[in-house]
């Protein structure tokens, strides 16, 4: 009977472990990308994140106890939680093999978020040792109220910058010349060689013009990447039912995002081009940029 397990350490694990999944719950929540879309794929996430609260709930326990050996599987966790984020990337190429920056991007999401479920439920477990009320109400008042504190400040932390953190982003002329299309005069193709196709364009054709707020901005908006991810986002966001193109102005270094979409809704078409998320292989410091040549001389 000794080696069971006390109430107040049941009381522990149970709790971290119902406010990490519930912390994964909250952060999986299906986003302007769509994804996750499917019942699989809820069920999947959240058997994850109840695996990594399961894990962070327990290591208090088990260190208090001395038990040293449980608290390796964290170690074990993590690898498991890479692949899982390696699953979900090829899952996702297999759907779009070209986007592989913004997929990447998109499975270290749903890793790092698996380490959420794993540190609000320990933070979860540590408050309710370290409060250690006879009252088990105030401890498990405590250890959630702690636990969503630090939920808050993890997105917080990890929300990362969108294209309409650094641009302006608004509606563009279409205008079809013979077969060449321009948007606010910016040339973008000549591949209307049909007389349909123009008057498709001319007709039902939408556009909008990133414009970046600062010059430096240019350095993540001409990346070829990023442009395909903002069109990507503006197909999935309205569909496409013919043409869709993307081209940048090399003088202003303004972008154009063109397409005849399924939905007509420039709203929405704005919203998914500012709502598209900086891949993180295009992101730069301007401040470490900058080079300090006083004293090379």
């Amino acid at each position: 009977m000794k080696d069971m397990i006390s109430t107040e350490h049941i009381v522990m694990i149970l709790t971290a472990v119902i406010i990490g999944t519930v912390a994964r719950f909250v952060t999986i929540k299906e986003d302007f990308r769509q994804y996750p879309s499917y019942p699989n794929g809820y069920l999947i996430h959240l058997l994850t994140g109840f695996v990594a609260s399961a894990l962070g709930a327990v290591a208090i326990p088990a260190l208090m106890t001395k038990n040293f050996v449980a608290v390796t599987f964290l170690t074990l966790a993590i690898q498991q939680f890479r692949d899982v984020r390696k699953s979900e990337r090829e899952s996702l190429k297999d759907l779009e093999n070209t986007e592989y920056a913004y997929i990447d991007g998109i499975a270290k999401t749903f890793e790092a978020r698996n380490y959420f479920s794993l540190i609000v439920a320990f933070v979860t477990a540590l408050t309710i040792q370290i409060v250690n009320s006879d009252v088990i109400w105030i401890n498990i008042l405590s250890g959630s109220i702690f636990g969503f504190i630090v939920l808050f400040i993890l997105k917080r932390f990890s929300k990362g910058k969108t294209i309409g953190d650094i641009a302006e982003v608004y509606e563009g002329k279409v205008e079809v010349k013979e077969s060449e299309l321009f948007v606010d005069g910016i040339y973008v193709s000549n591949l209307l060689g049909s007389e349909n196709a123009a008057n498709m364009f001319q007709k039902e054709g939408m556009a909008v013009i990133i414009h970046p707020r600062a010059n430096h901005f240019r350095i993540a908006l001409d990346n070829f990447g990023q442009r395909q991810a903002a069109l990507f986002e503006s197909t999935r966001a309205i569909g496409v039912k013919r043409y869709h193109f993307t081209r940048k102005d090399y003088e202003e270094g303004r972008v154009v995002i063109t397409l005849v979409p399924i939905i007509k809704d420039i709203d929405k078409l704005i919203e998914a081009v500012k709502k598209t998320p900086l891949l993180e292989s295009t992101k730069k410091s301007h401040s470490v940029m900058k080079t300090n040549l006083v004293g090379r001389e």
